[in-house]
């Protein structure tokens, strides 16, 4: 049986002032003026959108360098609004430094480093880590590799010996190799049913080469996977983990005379090599010469991956901030060309981007989306529209809003002490000067229309781009042909894959 309820003993009552509110709500409907606008309160101007704040200054604490017995540099900033601290150990070591034969050496290496480490084993490290309300991170780019440790302060103490042993003595158990080497084999084996893994993975290629470290993606190949070991991770991490190739950052809530004997006790005894590791740097690879599209034929896709472009820049060049705003007026936010194109006036993708991927050496260049794939063609079309257009001198309506826009969101990647302490990464990794984010949006504001028309002339070049379209080769082929953008390769995905 439902019970029912009694409207007239069980409706709680309302309060006095609830009533009031209700009363003078429907009193206000039956007057015929709003509860919201006061009597002649002037209405919102909605013809042209606010104008835009001024830039907020980053005012970002000193960083302090110090140095522990066995030549580590140590770099440190103060932030005592919250009392956690993030340290960091990064390591001037990654992807790009990878054996030719054993690609994905680096991204392993970091991989295992928590696995299993002094005398603790994987699970006894996640455990250690979870009881001190820490967070514990190992990771690897093409240029670097980093351990990181959020704690809170009251716990360093008991997480910097933690740190110490994942950093500082691996164990590379087999066991836990064999289960991260299968992770990474499968990935590769579903990216060959996922057409935007499929994309980046056949860009790289078609870019870079098979043979160059950038044609290859970080976790290597099926077959250097398989070929990997745990001696083979032992001799990288000796080759490269070494005092003299790291730096151990500190944010947070301690200052530098309270924190440098902690490390010193656990860092301090990492011993240097003599001499110290020889970087080789990755070797530029040669520009393409002249545009080409590969179909890599997926049957049935219900979408086109398109990815564009060439090999791009270092992270050291000259013209960092004028293809800062260049790409930002391109396809690096919502409101880009490419994204308004694609996406806004024409219907045929969610989303449309560009990007210059900046390494040690000369990264991609590339713009990508997904496409309808009966409209693989026109939105080709499209995209080399955009390349040419932004050729054209641009105005200083657009101009302005993109360094504004970079502008007023730089800020916010300093918001945590994690987000700082990647930033000082950076600072460290590709040697910028330390008063580099204090100028960073001077620099930005100080790029002129030229600048960026230079940019665009050295570096936006549609008649040499390599164009990757993964898609229903029998619906899109016809199209793509008949747009004479340059000749056109049917791969199959083997082939894109290097398989």
């Amino acid at each position: 049986m439902i019970a029912t309820k009694n409207t007239k003993t069980d409706q709680p009552q309302r309060s006095r002032r609830a009533q009031r509110v209700f009363f003078h709500s429907v009193l206000c409907v039956f007057c015929g003026y709003s509860v919201f606008v006061p009597l002649g309160a002037q209405a919102p101007d909605r013809s042209r959108p606010p104008a835009l704040a001024p830039t907020p200054q980053l005012d970002l604490p000193s960083i302090q360098k110090r140095t522990l017995s066995n030549g580590l540099a140590v770099w440190l900033v103060e932030s005592h609004e919250v009392p956690v601290v993030q340290v960091n150990v990064v390591v001037r070591a990654g992807a790009g430094d990878d054996p030719a034969a054993t690609f994905g050496t680096a991204s392993l290496t970091a991989a295992m480093l928590d696995e299993g480490a002094g005398t603790r084993s994987a699970l006894e490290i996640a455990d250690a880590v979870e009881f001190l309300g820490a967070t514990l991170s190992t990771t690897s780019s093409f240029d670097a590799s980093a351990a990181r440790m959020s704690v809170p302060v009251q716990r360093l103490q008991d997480a910097l010996p933690l740190l110490a042993d994942v950093t500082l003595r691996p164990t590379f158990p087999e066991m836990e190799l064999g289960r991260l080497r299968q992770e990474r084999l499968t990935s590769l084996l579903q990216a060959r049913d996922d057409p935007p893994s499929i994309a980046a993975m056949a860009f790289a290629r078609v870019a870079f080469g098979p043979a160059h470290r950038y044609g290859t993606g970080m976790i290597g190949t099926e077959a250097t996977l398989k070929a990997l070991s745990a001696g083979d991770l032992t001799a990288f991490h000796a080759a490269h983990y070494h005092p003299s190739n790291a730096t151990l950052i500190v944010v947070g809530d301690v200052t530098a005379d309270a924190v440098l004997p902690d490390l010193e006790k656990h860092f301090g005894s990492w011993k240097p090599t003599t001499p110290p590791p020889r970087r080789a740097p990755v070797p530029a690879a040669p520009q393409l010469a002249r545009g080409q599209i590969y179909i890599v034929d997926k049957p049935d896709a219900e979408q086109s991956q398109i990815r564009i472009g060439w090999v791009g820049v270092p992270r050291s060049t000259s013209d960092y901030f004028p293809l800062l705003v260049l790409n930002t007026v391109l396809g690096g936010a919502f409101t880009s060309r490419l994204n308004q194109n694609l996406r806004e006036e024409h219907g045929y993708a969610y989303g449309a981007s560009s990007a210059f991927d900046m390494r040690l050496s000369a990264g991609p260049f590339v713009a990508a989306a997904g496409v309808q794939t009966d409209k693989t063609a026109e939105a080709l079309r499209e995209f080399f529209n955009e390349f040419t257009a932004i050729a054209a001198p641009i105005g200083a309506d657009e101009l302005a809003k993109a360094k504004n826009y970079i502008a007023l969101g730089f800020p916010s990647e300093f918001e945590s002490s994690s987000d700082l302490s990647r930033q000082l990464e950076e600072l460290i990794v590709y040697q910028l000067p330390d008063d580099y984010f204090e100028r960073y949006i001077a620099n930005v504001q100080a790029v002129t229309a030229d600048d960026v028309r230079k940019a665009a002339a050295t570096y936006i070049q549609p008649s040499r781009f390599a164009s990757v379209v993964v898609g229903d080769r029998k619906t899109i082929e016809a199209g793509i042909r008949a747009l004479n953008l340059g000749p056109v390769r049917v791969m199959s995905v083997e082939e894109a894959l290097g398989l």
